[in-house]
Formats: C-alpha cells, sequence, structure tokens
C-alpha cells in the first residue's frame, strides 16, 4: 500500500527537517525506490535489521554484502555506499579556523583590499557568531545604495537563517572619501533598530574609501 504523501519520507524531510527522520525513512531517501514487493521504506528497515549493530553495521558493509538483501542491486548498493562514506568524510574533516573579529580595524583590513577598487557602491553584511567569529559575508545591495533602497529584510534575512548572533555593515564609498553621510548615518539607525526586534545587534557600520576607512557606530577610524 502507497503511503499518503505527507507520510513519504521525501516529503516528509521538506516539511520536518532530515533532523527529525528516522534511520529507516533517511536510508529510504538514499534507496530511492523500493520493489515490486516492499516499498522504499520497508527495504530500508530490512537492511537496517540486517545485522545486530542497525544502521551502524552499514558503515563497515561492503556494497557486495548489501547486493546479498533481496532488492538491493549494485546501482542501490552503490548509492548506500556513497552516502556512508561522504558521511565519514564530512565528520573526519577538521573544522576551519574561523576569522574573528574584534574592532573596527579588523574590519577594515578584511574588506579593504578589495571594496577600495570597486567602481560602484556595494552593501555587505558580515553575519557572526557569538564569538565574533566570521559565519559568512552577504552582498546584499550593488549601485545607488540609500535608506530607501536597503531594506532590513534583505539585510537579516541570511543573518536569521544562519543562526547570527550579530552582523557589521559594509559599504563602499567610490569617490575614496569614507566620510559617512546624512543617509549613512540614517540607515544606520534604522537597521540597529530592526536587529533589535529580531535579537540580532548591529556591531559597527564600516564605509570603506580609498585606503581610509570611517566606522560609524565608534570614533575609532583610520
Amino acid at each position: 500500500m502507497d503511503l499518503p504523501d505527507e507520510e513519504r519520507p521525501r516529503e516528509k524531510l521538506f516539511v520536518i527537517g532530515a533532523a527529525k527522520l528516522s534511520n529507516a525513512e533517511l536510508l529510504a531517501i538514499i534507496l530511492g525506490s523500493g520493489t515490486g514487493e516492499l516499498s522504499a521504506l520497508a527495504l530500508a528497515e530490512k537492511l537496517i535489521a540486517m545485522d545486530s549493530r542497525g544502521i551502524s553495521n552499514l558503515a563497515v558493509c561492503l556494497p557486495e554484502e548489501l547486493c546479498q538483501i533481496k532488492g538491493i542491486g549494485p546501482a542501490k548498493a552503490a548509492q548506500v555506499a556513497a552516502s556512508v562514506e561522504l558521511g565519514k568524510r564530512i565528520f573526519s574533516k577538521p573544522a576551519e579556523k574561523k576569522t574573528r573579529v574584534s574592532c573596527s580595524s579588523d574590519v577594515a583590513e578584511l574588506m579593504m583590499r578589495e571594496m577600495r577598487y570597486l567602481t560602484k557602491e556595494v552593501f555587505r553584511v558580515i553575519l557572526l557568531n557569538v564569538k565574533n567569529e566570521i559565519i559568512s559575508i552577504e552582498d546584499t545591495a550593488m549601485g545607488g545604495l540609500s535608506s530607501a533602497y536597503i531594506h532590513p529584510r534583505e539585510v537579516f534575512a541570511n543573518a536569521i537563517k544562519k543562526s547570527a548572533n550579530s552582523v557589521i555593515l559594509v559599504h563602499n564609498h567610490p569617490s575614496g572619501n569614507p566620510e559617512p553621510s546624512q543617509s549613512d548615518i540614517l540607515l544606520t539607525k534604522r537597521l540597529e533598530e530592526a536587529g533589535k526586534i529580531l535579537g540580532i545587534s548591529v556591531a559597527d557600520h564600516i564605509v570603506v574609501g580609498n585606503g581610509k576607512y570611517r566606522s560609524i557606530m565608534s570614533d575609532c577610524g583610520n
């Protein structure tokens, strides 16, 4: 009997997320399909039950051994083996060292090399974790920047998605003069207020010029 759409592993993954699926449901997604007699989910349960170690057995099981299970051919065995190996590699890969920023000069040093030569205004958002380590740097807008043009939705969308603790705003002045305009200051205040509502603080707003920068939220410029 076919499962209702909302109970099918692949559909459930999109609704509730992979972390909430059972081992059998995740394995069924990897298998992709079942046989004429067994659904993908039933076949996955059969694979898990082939050894007393359960799902852990797949970490040491050879593709040839998987093929001994009725309904598992070379293609499905290869899919399972490849998924297991990929998981091993992800788990064993050491975490990359994150760049940490502690003041506006750190940000300026990081961004100046490229942004000082840009011929159009570019607005970027640096996402930080609780340790002030950079999660990512997002391009948010380009050209003709103003407080009316940049919406908090675009600024904070990825910050929310990536669970950022705070953000640093950065944009350049193609003229080479980093002095903040009144529009820059108003935009900073607007985004700072939006961040307070969302629980994501705006740590700074750096304006990059040609070899110089200014921090709108602190007095330590260069």
